[in-house]
């Protein structure tokens, strides 16, 4: 259990104030009882039954419980829910600088991001990869789209080209988001396949996750993108690219050099056609991408949430004061 506001923690040290102030009054009470009875000595007042001291028990542990109130508990919960994931791997490579589309591919490729990610559906978790000549995760997938868009706004294009380990990169994502479900928990998702299955399942058979490669197309580093399909395929993942640029190309300066660069259509399309996605031209891209939306399944799956509990505590601390109340009042005539 955690707490919102510590330091109220501290009205705790005033219930052992309290107890001394109350047992110096219930003193004060037999001792003046005493003397109008004329009692003194062995003749005193007994001492309180153990059922006369329930009530108080009881409202001491109310007090505990609304001192706790206050500080505000959190209590962290395995709730299920169903969820689908959507990875945006975006290349970042030089080649995205280039304008033969306007402004620039990199920023078509994030207008087509944003709308994407604006359109977030219920149950859906979007993350962001970013590749040039390597592939990282930018933005663990998240139900936010707010947090995607900024992950989306901080890309810029860097270094070569290589489509597989972007793709590698998120389907480690995808990987590492569905792990999160306990291994005894029930889950409707396909099981991740080994690095190497004896029996693929069947292309795009895993509905609750797919990868939208937004890019130029063009690979200048291993591995093989085709290959990295594959195994996307193996694993049931579907990859919708959406290519960015013109068949033509234009010629960039790229650390001095003129380098010749265009789209490749042929590679985004094999890829789509080998994990079972689709290809979308970035300028058709922001209508047709909400296919992914609809081919997307949900999976259960259990998240751990930090849920705050006050009402929970403060009224099981009420509710033991009206018991000790009522109580007392049974038991001995007045309140404790």
């Amino acid at each position: 259990m955690t707490f919102l506001w510590p330091p109220l923690l501290l009205s705790l040290a005033l219930i052992p104030l309290g107890l001394l102030l109350l047992r110096r009054i219930e003193g004060g009470r037999r001792h003046r009882v005493e003397a109008l009875a004329g009692l003194s000595g062995a003749a005193a007042l007994p001492a309180p039954r153990i059922r006369d001291r329930v009530a108080g028990a009881l409202m001491l542990a109310a007090f505990v419980l609304l001192c706790l109130a206050l500080a505000r508990p959190q209590a962290t919960v395995s709730l299920p829910r169903y969820e689908g994931t959507v990875m945006l791997t975006f290349d970042v490579s030089g080649s995205m600088a280039a304008d033969d589309v306007a402004p620039s591919r990199l920023e078509q490729a994030k207008a087509v991001a944003r709308a994407f990610a604006a359109d977030q559906r219920a149950g859906v978790l979007i993350g962001v990869v970013a590749f040039s000549d390597g592939g990282l995760t930018v933005q663990v997938p998240t139900s936010d789209p707010r947090v995607v868009e900024r992950a989306i706004d901080r890309l810029i294009p860097s270094l070569g080209t290589s489509l597989g380990q972007g793709m590698r990169a998120a389907l480690d994502a995808i990987a590492t988001v569905e792990a999160e479900v306990p291994a005894s928990y029930y889950s409707n998702r396909s099981p991740a396949p080994e690095a190497t299955p004896e029996v693929p399942i069947e292309p795009g058979s895993h509905d609750s996750a797919a990868i939208v490669l937004l890019t130029d197309g063009e690979n200048t580093t291993d591995p093989e993108p085709l290959e990295v399909a594959r195994a996307a395929a193996a694993g049931g993942i579907r990859v919708h690219t959406v290519g960015v640029g013109t068949a033509a190309g234009t010629v960039l300066e790229l650390d001095g050099f003129s380098v010749h660069t265009r789209l490749d259509v042929a590679m985004l399309d094999e890829v789509a056609r080998v994990t079972a996605g689709t290809y979308h031209p970035a300028a058709d891209a922001i209508d047709s991408l909400d296919l992914v939306y609809d081919e997307l399944g949900r999976r259960l799956t259990l998240r751990e949430e930090s849920i705050e509990i006050t009402a929970l505590v403060g009224g099981a601390g009420l509710v033991l004061l009206t018991v000790a109340g009522c109580l007392s009042l049974l038991l001995r005539g007045r309140l404790p």
